[in-house]
């Protein structure tokens, strides 16, 4: 017999568990009922495609009562359960109130919030925060509440910095009665675009699809020199991609990739800093980008579509830098490729069926098809190939597990979008973005340069709390307009944010991603944190060379200046890489070291006549050391 205990907990789980499977069933009916003409469905209001206006409180409703289930004040305590469970009672009272507001009425502009409204609108913010608090962290809650206590006394602060202060209503009213805050942008995409692709990632790792990518990597380059790091790599460009968290992208293959790079030698820092390195670029990845290509598409209002070609060339670069590290090290200790490795073509043979979902995610979203509708595509796609073979056949058990895990996945990315809504909502209603924008452009007295550090800096501390998507959001609302100012172009100004937006996962003193490499990897957390920072540091040049030269692939720009400022980047890249590393072909001298630094500044230099120079320098060099290591191997 189970305790009195035990069976909560088993209560629990199994309420969890259909609260959780509700969820992912509701969000993937919503596009599919968009298909029906209006009154077709039986049921319209319930069955129908819900507005915005409906669809957003419904969606945050049902994660934070799944929050209160899954993420408990303290699961051993009964009462403080059953606080967990009034707050449920709350939030679906309060959200059954905001549901049923009248829009279209004046009444609440002229004379206020009714009491009900007010605390309805009151809980779902507290409810919000304290979720937060719970699936985030506890920065993420103190971000919003010092935006909503700015809102409040904003008139008392230095006129640098001042605003209108607005009551406690005002504040609410707008933040949960209008589009603008709580129930913003953010929220929606969270709602849609990303809640679909996190269910995709989740039915990837369900039908073993997931494992297939990271099998098919280690086959790929799992011989090669350094194997075990370069199929970390590749996985994490794979994965990454689609699972949304550099987190949870550095625990899910580490696990795996971790331990094989120590075997073969390398050092346990090293291991962490590669896999933290590589699964913070799959947030940058094409197609599917994390969840933050998709606010982009929102934000700068360019098709997705669009902005996967625009993001392919600095993506590929990026993960070009790491392999190079990871070349460099390997080749620099003498390590050896992995042994008895799979023969590449039999695993993608063995898995070819999952490539068709894969495919066709990838054509949908260059096609500007709806991403909400593509992630629903995705989701039925990979479900129906893995019926095509019998060792990926999978039964009810499975199918219910792949619901449950997309909406638990979902928790903490929505509540992580509606704190980043209020964040947004109070910028809106305050105009403190402006005075930012302002800031930034006084303090680096019109230099790019000098505000894009500024950024960088201001990504960095918002990343240490914050997740990547929820930072970005804040980013581009602050800081976008400032660097249009200084006259980046829309989609670069967002780029360059959104790729310093993840720095937090590898920069020191708080690398989010490398420490959890270091737990796997048995490290030393700081350390790691340097490793990954080294492997990672084109989060920081190229987005420099988005800046000062033509490496977006835009529809005015065309093929041929994108290539040639790519080849610019690399060889940055190379030259830096030579630099720290002192290894290219075989040691580099000091002085070479020296005129590779000397390299990276010609090439950073927003002028054709210091990339001539630049690019001739770096094949003296290059030539040398390769000439060097002939003369040794000679010898």
């Amino acid at each position: 017999m189970l305790s009195k205990q035990n069976q909560d907990h088993w209560l629990i789980r199994r309420i969890a568990l259909i609260a959780a499977v509700g969820l992912s069933i509701f969000q993937l009916w919503q596009p599919l009922a968009g298909f029906f003409p209006a009154e077709f469905l039986p049921f319209e209001s319930v069955l129908g495609l819900q507005p915005a206006t409906y669809f957003r409180p419904i969606h945050l409703c049902w994660i934070l009562c799944l929050g209160f289930l899954v993420y408990p004040l303290n699961a051993d305590v009964r009462a403080l359960r059953w606080l967990d469970f009034a707050s449920i009672l709350l939030v679906l009272w309060a959200s059954e109130r905001i549901l049923s507001f009248d829009y279209r009425s004046i009444e609440h502009l002229l004379n206020g919030l009714s009491n009900e409204d007010f605390a309805a609108g009151l809980i779902i913010v507290a409810a919000t925060l304290e979720m937060a608090r719970r699936s985030v962290g506890l920065v993420m809650t103190v971000v919003g509440l010092v935006f909503l206590i700015y809102s409040a006394f904003g008139n008392v602060l230095p006129d640098v910095l001042a605003s209108k202060g607005f009551s406690v209503e005002r504040i609410i009213r707008f933040q949960v009665f209008t589009g603008a805050g709580l129930y913003g942008a953010p929220i929606g995409i969270a709602a849609g675009a990303v809640f679909s692709f996190v269910l995709f990632g989740a039915f990837l790792q369900v039908t073993g699809a997931g494992q297939f990518l990271i099998d098919l990597s280690f086959a790929a380059a799992g011989k090669y020199r350094g194997g075990p790091a370069k199929a970390s790599v590749l996985a994490s460009a794979a994965m990454g991609s689609i699972s949304g968290s550099a987190i949870a992208n550095t625990v899910t293959t580490g696990s795996l990739t971790i331990p094989m790079m120590k075997k073969l030698g390398y050092k346990p820092e090293q291991a962490a800093g590669i896999e933290a390195a590589a699964s913070t670029g799959g947030q940058i990845m094409p197609p599917i980008m994390g969840a933050g290509a998709f606010v982009m598409a929102e934000f700068t209002k360019i098709p997705y579509g669009e902005i996967v070609w625009i993001a392919l060339v600095p993506a590929v670069l990026y993960f070009t830098s790491v392999l190079l590290y990871v070349h460099l090290m390997a080749a620099k200790a003498g390590f050896k490729g992995m042994q008895g490795q799979p023969k590449a073509w039999g695993v993608f043979v063995n898995g070819l069926h999952f490539m068709l979902p894969l495919g066709l995610i990838t054509a949908l979203l260059l096609w500007n098809y709806s991403p909400v509708l593509v992630g629903v595509a995705g989701t039925a796609a990979v479900l129906l190939a893995s019926l095509l073979r019998k060792h990926t056949r999978i039964g009810f058990k499975q199918l219910v597990e792949g619901l449950k895990q997309g909406a638990m996945l979902a928790i903490s990315i929505s509540i992580a979008c509606a704190v980043a809504g209020i964040v947004v909502g109070v910028i809106g209603q305050t105009g403190v973005g402006l005075q930012f924008t302002e800031s930034v452009v006084s303090l680096s007295g019109g230099q790019l340069w000098l505000a894009l550090l500024l950024v960088a800096i201001a990504a960095l501390v918002l990343g240490m709390g914050l997740p990547a998507t929820a930072a970005y959001i804040v980013l581009a609302v602050m800081t976008g307009p400032a660097l249009q100012e200084l006259g980046l172009a829309l989609i670069t100004a967002h780029m360059i944010i959104f790729w310093l937006s993840q720095s937090s996962n590898v920069t020191p003193p708080i690398a989010l991603a490398a420490f959890a490499g270091a737990g796997i990897a048995g490290a030393a957390p700081m350390r790691s944190a340097v490793e990954a920072f080294k492997l990672a540091n084109g989060l920081f040049v190229i987005p420099l060379m988005m800046a000062y030269s033509p490496l977006l692939l835009t529809s005015e720009l065309g093929w041929l200046p994108v290539l040639g400022a790519a080849v610019v980047t690399m060889t940055m890249i190379i030259a830096v890489a030579v630099c720290v590393e002192g290894y290219l072909f075989t040691e580099v001298a000091k002085v070479s070291r020296w005129a590779s630094l000397l390299v990276a500044g010609l090439l950073v230099y927003p002028n054709d006549v210091s990339h001539v120079a630049g690019l001739v320098l770096a094949a003296a060099v290059f030539a040398k050391n390769y000439l060097d290591s002939r003369q040794q191997s000679s010898a």
